[in-house]
């Protein structure tokens, strides 16, 4: 779990510490440069989560660790580009990099799936990006205010990272295949063909489409709320300092790694998936609490972000943890985490790529508070239906148990 969570950590720091410059000029047809930036890495990171639904279902455990650290050398590349281009055409760079960098946490996830202590360990993981989304911050304010340029910033930042995620890349290799156990519990996990992925999925197509919903929303918001940190601060009346995006992150992580990783403790597959539904339902309901809150005047900015940030992250982790890991547990089917988690991400970013798409235009760009706020509001409405949809859809299929449901479907 250490080697996962100190591995993914530093590949945030090839990926999120340019969000911390303001990049305030103005690019072709009055578009913000910034916003500029940030979707042309997302759509590379888009595509590369379309490209990595076959690449991660048939990977091969042998081949994960040289994969991981062939793509974020590339993804270096993509920033050094970053710093040599003149503004805009140095946007190619960040869509280099993100195209790199998509693939990376499905070859992480791949050494923790598939084990009995799955959400444990899935949760120190996603306890990184989580911490690491304010740390890079922090890391690339740091280095702004020491004289680095913005647009040779992020090179900068990821050459920091690159000895530990060497050498924490090198011990997670290492780390021993799921034994007899693991796989009685949560049965064994096999690369996927094709034929195999699409049989899988159509299966249980409306409850996975639910669940896939689910995460779309949470993606869009949570990558809102974290590319566009600075403005939104703007926004609540704060000049944010650096420690201030580290500080509001690792109280989200405290609360969502805690909560999602808790599930852990049940052993009932069935159980356990149905008790990270309601642990999505819960990001549903403090995220209207939150925005009431705001409204009504009663949470100061940091308390705001904070609760934004847990509410959002709970749902997004207890897919990463949970939801997925125990489906495949509670049906016996054959597959991987790897592959569903893939289908998820590619059509999360498609929609925060189309969230940026509609927003390129305006003063602040996605990161005007009011629009946030409104996207918020129609996020948690969505959120809390296509949650319900799964539950009541998946608590049908499996009342009988995961033979039944199997042959039934």
């Amino acid at each position: 779990m250490a080697a996962a969570f100190v591995v993914y950590f530093s590949v945030y720091g090839f990926r999120k510490p340019f969000t911390a410059a303001g990049f305030a000029q103005i690019g072709p047809w009055g578009m913000g440069v910034k916003e500029i930036l940030v979707l042309s890495q997302v759509a590379g990171y888009t595509i590369s989560k379309f490209v990595g639904i076959p690449v991660i279902a048939a990977m091969r455990p042998g081949g994960r660790a040289a994969t991981l650290l062939g793509l974020v050398g590339a993804a270096e590349c993509g920033l050094v580009l970053l710093g040599l281009l003149p503004l805009p055409w140095a946007a190619v760079g960040p869509f280099i990099n993100g195209l790199c960098l998509g693939m990376t946490f499905g070859l992480v996830f791949g050494f923790l799936e598939g084990r009995r202590s799955t959400e444990a360990l899935v949760a120190g993981l996603c306890t990184s990006f989580i911490v690491a989304d304010g740390v890079m911050k922090t890391v690339g304010a740091w280095l702004l205010e020491r004289g680095v340029s913005e647009q040779w910033m992020p090179a900068a930042a990821g050459a920091i990272f690159t000895p530990p995620l060497v050498i924490a890349t090198i011990i997670l290799a290492r780390t021993p295949a799921p034994g007899p156990l693991d796989e009685a519990s949560r049965t064994a996990r096999a690369a996927l063909g094709p034929a195999e992925r699409r049989a899988l999925y159509r299966t249980y197509a409306t409850g996975l489409n639910l669940v896939v919903a689910v995460y779309v929303i949470v993606t869009v918001l949570r990558s809102v709320r974290a590319d566009f940190a600075p403005q939104l601060w703007h926004g609540l009346g704060v000049t944010a300092a650096p420690r201030l995006y580290t500080v509001s992150e690792l109280w989200v992580a405290l609360a969502v790694t805690v909560v999602n990783g808790l599930t852990v403790l049940v052993t009932g597959n069935r159980a356990a998936f149905f008790t990270s539904m309601g642990v999505c339902l819960s990001g549903a309901v403090l995220l209207a609490a939150t925005l009431l809150g705001h409204a009504a005047g009663l949470l100061g900015p940091m308390a705001f972000m904070i609760l934004l940030g847990t509410a959002t992250y709970l749902p997004y982790v207890a897919v990463h943890t949970t939801v997925f890991e125990r489906f495949l547990a509670m049906t016996r089917s054959r597959g991987n985490v790897g592959f569903l988690m893939y289908v998820a991400d590619a059509l999360g970013y498609l929609g925060y790529v189309a969230v940026l798409a509609l927003r390129l235009t305006g003063v602040d760009g996605a990161g005007n508070l009011p629009f946030f706020v409104s996207l918020c509001w129609t996020g948690t409405a969505l959120l809390a239906a296509c949650t319900l949809g799964a539950w009541l859809f998946f608590a049908r299929r499996t009342a009988a148990g995961p033979t039944a449901a199997t042959e039934s479907a």
